[in-house]
């Protein structure tokens, strides 16, 4: 028997969930941001990363510069609306939480990569690719591509060479 979320919005189930390889390859692009943040700027190169890492899907009306490059985008699942600061923040909880393990040598890492590892398996399980970040924020990450200009705000049909 199918259980149905009264909680959530019909809205959200108007998104078709995003590509798994797309999310892996624009969060990987996004980490490694955060890893040139780290190494370029030592005294303060964890905490930019760290600002990073909780901002970056506010910064282009939904898009982090890994989903934007890749054709992603963060949405409210209520409204539809591009994620602000505040959601970006709320939804990348978990990824800080892990950056920060990674200070603790050995233990922290596994720990680290352990969180990292559950949102994945949350992003590829769920039915609407919602991981603990965007339950915790009420969002969802859309292909572009495989929306119609109209049914997302904000959103591009056809990307820019």
């Amino acid at each position: 028997m199918v259980e149905v979320d009264e909680q959530r919005p019909d809205s959200a189930e108007g998104f078709p969930k995003a590509d798994v390889i797309h999310r892996f390859i624009a969060k990987f692009i996004d980490f490694l941001i955060v890893a040139a943040f780290a190494r370029l700027i030592p005294p303060v190169g964890f905490f930019a990363g760290m600002t990073y890492l909780l901002i970056a899907d506010g910064l282009f009306e939904g898009q982090s510069i890994g989903k934007r490059l890749i054709g992603l985008q963060a949405l409210r699942y209520e409204s539809g609306a591009a994620v602000s600061f505040r959601e970006s923040i709320l939804r990348n909880i978990p990824f800080s939480a892990a950056y920060l393990c990674l200070v603790i040598p050995y233990v922290g890492w596994l720990l680290g990569g352990g969180i990292v590892l559950i949102e994945a398996l949350l992003v590829i399980g769920n039915l609407q690719g919602h991981r603990a970040g965007d339950e915790i924020a009420k969002t969802q990450v859309i292909d572009q591509r495989s929306v119609r200009t109209g049914d997302v705000p904000g959103a591009t049909h056809e990307r820019g060479a």
